[in-house]
């Protein structure tokens, strides 16, 4: 087979301990799946689990114990960072039950849903969709996947985030709205997810402004630490 110009490489992760990279198709984004960051961006309760999704190469993948890089992205002000547990899905399959949502999962890691929020906000008011805010170049950093064997108990691990050393976020996975298996039964509702699908669970509160040269640190208790740099 030909093609009129040579097709991109694909994009990868690293695998904890392992050679083997684990190639990306998908991005899924959980929204407003912690209740006091709900309430922080103006909404309350227990609400149906909605979905935005990221290209796969906007994926920033950093080697374990290494430090990446993000550039600062253009047309914003306001670029927040967004800690999230990753889930990453090793078996395909549509209409999974929650029950069975394990089954389908290689391993999870650190994860960060970058965005611009000030340009998120303005498509909200127009009634728009905010793809802008959200699905741009670099705005979904993530360190090594670790195979759920691995990972111990990821359901109640803690999730901070430190900029400059200082906390900016901190919860547990235990305050999911919507756990785990939860998000991909709704998921796999809507899509047929696939091998190498990568679910960015949610943030918990705390969002807020990075500017360059800040160096982000987020770690999940059980997956190691992600650090990133805004150049």
């Amino acid at each position: 087979m030909s093609f009129v110009f040579t097709p991109p490489a694909t994009v990868s992760v690293p695998v904890m301990g392992a050679k083997e990279r684990f190639p990306v198709h998908r991005i899924y984004c959980v929204g407003r799946n912690y209740e006091d960051h709900a309430k922080e961006m103006g909404f309350t309760g227990r609400e149906p689990p909605f979905f935005f999704m990221k290209p796969a190469d906007a994926i920033v993948a950093v080697e374990d114990g290494s430090t990446g890089s993000m550039p600062y992205p253009n047309l914003t002000k306001n670029l927040h960072h967004e800690i999230e547990l990753v889930v990453a899905i090793g078996t395909g399959g549509k209409n999974i039950k929650a029950a069975d949502a394990y089954k389908h999962i290689y391993g999870y890691a650190v994860g960060l849903d970058m965005t611009r929020r000030d340009l998120q906000n303005e498509m909200k008011k127009q009634g728009r969709p905010w793809c802008i805010g959200k699905a741009f170049e670099h705005s979904a950093p993530i360190g090594p996947i670790t195979p759920v064997a691995q990972a111990g108990d990821v359901n109640h691990a803690e999730i901070s985030l430190q900029v400059g050393g200082q906390d900016r976020q901190r919860s547990h996975v235990s305050k999911l709205i919507w756990n785990i298996g939860e998000t991909i039964e709704h998921l796999s509702s809507a899509w047929e997810l696939q091998p190498g699908d990568l679910i960015y669970t949610g943030t918990p509160e705390g969002v807020a402004a990075v500017v360059p040269g800040d160096t982000l640190v987020g770690s999940i208790a059980g997956l190691g630490t992600l650090t990133v740099k805004i150049i």
